[in-house]
């Protein structure tokens, strides 16, 4: 007899300080095209979840999106023209209600260490945080490079010296931890200590099939053909949640502006200049009336204020939940430290988005597997994407900017590599510039920045695989389903 295990009809899973239930079961339910009874192993088995909506992942914020004015909201200091105006729309989504902490990086360094450390030292040495980065030549610094990132004082400081590359490998680590937890927490695996570099939890492998992990009560196969009454939990069934990654540059900046603040009956009364609506740096608010609002340089040798009377209280980063957030609910979308975005930077971007979900660094790819048996994102070929009308090439990073079609030069098919041809004949990279498809876009200023880098607006970029003492990350995640944030 074909053994059934069942799976509680309710979880309750306590995330985010709320109670969200999941329903693994769908009773009495029926195709509205075949009339067959969904979930009923005497029709077929086809499994229907009752509870269709994502809940939010841990440390999340929901945002919800629309269109707004991207770009720049004071003059360019330097007279670039990098940032023009334009109205754009960003889908809903959710983000990190603060930066990435040093407790947070510890715990992704711990986790490499126990699966991968005694076989694979690299890993755990590549992903740590550069701390040489708070050296600098004149000053005297040596403190912060010895205990900022490991000691418990600064725990609940922003983590520094990330990498773009590091910070995306975090994200997607983060992702497989908060799905796996979310399987135990529904009772379908029980917690495996013994995980390690042949074999450990991530989504897309379970999604996969190829790990199966020490099962508790499983998830019931209702296909009448199942030798073993359980499988593997699917996408459709809703209990996985996307990955985290970085926001992109629209997002990040939507986000920070928080003009749902500022919105009535579909009408932004105010643009900000910062995430908050006063044009200065102190609250108004009579309580604290006259503090500072954010973590920054006042001016040439104030970081901190003066003795007895800080300003902002911080001579370096300050802890990630400090001072006010905005109207999103999120912490330190001015200073603090900046952040990277998913974006590869362009002058010009704002002349090629797509006014709807604008982002620059599309990288289309088809899964496949390492040397260490991790899943990978591996590029499309030519031939795989075929005669696609809705794109060409799976490379997309300096698309319309450097390559065959937007220049008079026409000797260029030729190269071994076109791609990197094409980008370094429309950017003479450490000649005549610092632009090149590995260029990131970071936002929002720092604890070292003045008042104009703190505009939401404002761009720069640095290599993907360089960091800073002044440099961070917080992750976002797509929404799914409806716009409307509940």
């Amino acid at each position: 007899m074909r053994k059934k295990i069942r799976v509680k009809a309710i979880l309750a899973i306590l995330l985010c300080g709320s109670a969200l239930l999941f329903s693994c079961k769908s009773s009495n339910q029926k195709s509205r095209t075949t009339g067959w009874n969904y979930n009923d192993p005497n029709y077929g088995g086809f499994y229907v979840t009752d509870s269709p909506e994502q809940i939010t992942g841990p440390g999340l914020v929901a945002i919800e999106g629309g269109t707004f004015t991207m770009g720049a909201t004071v003059e360019n200091v330097y007279y670039e023209w990098n940032n023009a105006p334009r109205q754009v729309t960003v889908s809903s989504f959710f983000m990190d209600q603060t930066e990435v902490s040093n407790l947070d990086y510890l715990e992704y360094i711990y986790w490499l260490n126990r699966i991968y450390g005694s076989d694979y030292p690299a890993m755990v040495q590549n992903a740590l945080p550069d701390t040489l980065v708070w050296r600098n030549s004149l000053s005297y610094n040596e403190p912060m490079v010895e205990i900022y990132f490991r000691h418990p004082a600064y725990r609940d400081y922003p983590v520094v010296g990330v990498t773009w590359l590091q910070a995306n490998d975090y994200a997607l680590w983060r992702s497989d931890r908060v799905n796996e937890n979310l399987l135990i927490e529904a009772g379908i695996l029980d917690f495996d200590p013994n995980q390690n570099k042949d074999s450990n939890f991530s989504t897309d492998a379970y999604l996969a099939g190829q790990y199966t992990g020490v099962i508790a009560n499983g998830f019931e196969d209702l296909d009448p053909n199942s030798e073993t009454g359980l499988r593997n939990v699917k996408m459709e069934d809703g209990f996985m949640l996307p990955k985290y990654r970085l926001p992109t540059e629209a997002e990040w900046e939507y986000a920070a502006l928080g003009l749902i603040g500022n919105t009535q009956q579909e009408r932004i009364v105010e643009r900000r200049v910062y995430p908050w609506n006063t044009d200065g740096l102190r609250t108004d608010s009579k309580d604290y009336y006259g503090s500072f609002i954010a973590n920054f340089k006042r001016g040439d040798g104030d970081y901190m204020g003066v003795a007895g009377s800080l300003n902002d209280g911080a001579a370096f980063p300050a802890p990630v939940t400090s001072y006010w957030p905005n109207d999103y609910g999120l912490y330190n979308m001015a200073g603090n430290v900046s952040e990277w975005v998913l974006d590869v930077y362009r002058p010009l971007s704002f002349e090629d988005f797509a006014d709807h979900n604008p982002y620059r660094g599309n990288l289309f790819t088809k899964k496949d597997i390492d040397s260490l048996g991790r899943f990978v994102n591996v590029p499309l070929t030519a031939e795989e994407i075929g005669n696609r009308d809705n794109y060409r090439d799976s490379y997309n990073l300096n698309y319309n900017d450097g390559d065959y079609k937007s220049t008079i030069q026409n000797d260029w098919t030729n190269a071994e590599n076109p791609q990197d041809e094409y980008t370094q004949q429309m950017y003479d990279y450490g000649s005549t510039t610092l632009i090149s498809d590995k260029s990131r876009v970071y936002k929002g200023g720092s604890w070292a920045d003045g008042p104009y880098f703190l505009s939401p607006s404002v761009r720069r970029f640095m290599d993907e695989d360089k960091s800073s003492s002044t440099l961070g990350f917080r992750c976002a995640m797509n929404m799914i389903g409806s716009s409307i944030a509940k």
